[in-house]
């Protein structure tokens, strides 16, 4: 018997990683909302980053009649943007410094099972994100003389969906990223085929055919249509079905590859 399998069945939590307790969870939720607080740069980029960028969005959303249909693409991507910034590319950098500081290491000697790590890591991230959303959502509307969501239950919906998959995809790419000051260059690939990909820049039906087929398959394609059908409450029967199926998809795939390859020691 290795000492893996004996630490399997001396901790049977850890072994299934499926069940979390909340208290234990919020208290990982606060301790890392300390640390989140403490570094101004981080927290900085994660509040105005993504008002910035809507603004430069606003600028470079092309082909849409309206002033309307221009705020409401502006503020859906605006969402988009908001969970690529805060939940993905902060929280790869959250779980390299974890990782490369040994605290991932430490809470797994103790109560908490993997998922309940993972998941109190992203706790902050994911409500900051889920905030920004909420403000961008009502104050976006006001200031550009938007409608409110027609669906707004859908919207939440895809927004929580979004932020699974991207908290997900932060920690795999975390698992290849060896510092925190890499970060930036390993969260650059999927931020930009997201953005470009699944309709945050550029709308979808505007590129080729055989493209626009590609890009649905995309992690955020999913959640961004049922983003947009929750906005615009427009959307087909199917054409959500298919949205929902992709989003689910993602979510476990994602849940699986950090499963399967998630490092929880540093990269030496």
């Amino acid at each position: 018997m290795n000492m893996h399998t004996l630490h399997l069945r001396l901790h049977p939590a850890k072994a299934t990683g499926l069940r979390m307790n909340p208290r234990r969870l919020l208290a990982l939720g606060r301790s890392e909302l300390t640390l989140l607080v403490r570094n101004r740069a981080t927290l900085t980029m994660a509040l105005l980053m993504p008002l910035v960028m809507v603004f430069i969005l606003r600028s470079s959303l092309t082909g849409i009649d309206g002033a309307a249909a221009l705020g409401e693409a502006t503020l859906t991507g605006g969402i988009g943007l908001v969970l690529a910034l805060v939940v993905y590319m902060s929280l790869v950098s959250a779980y390299v410094a974890r990782r490369e500081e040994l605290v991932l290491k430490r809470l797994r000697t103790g109560e908490a099972n993997d998922l309940e790590i993972l998941a109190g890591t992203a706790l902050p991230a994911a409500v900051l994100a889920l905030c920004q959303v909420v403000v961008l959502a009502v104050a976006g509307a006001i200031a550009l003389d938007v409608r409110m969501p027609r669906n707004p239950l859908l919207l939440v919906a895809a927004v929580l969906g979004g932020i699974v998959i991207l908290a997900a995809m932060a920690a795999l790419t975390s698992s290849f990223t060896r510092t925190v000051e890499s970060a930036g260059l390993t969260t650059l690939p999927l931020f930009l085929v997201t953005a470009l990909g699944s309709g945050l820049f550029v709308p979808v039906d505007s590129l080729p055919d055989s493209v626009a087929r590609v890009c649905e398959l995309l992690p955020l394609s999913g959640v961004m249509e049922l983003v947009r059908a929750g906005w615009s409450g427009g959307a087909a029967g199917g054409d959500l079905l298919g949205s929902a199926v992709s989003e689910l998809a993602w979510i476990m795939i994602t849940l699986f590859a950090v499963q399967r390859w998630f490092r929880w020691e540093p990269r030496r």
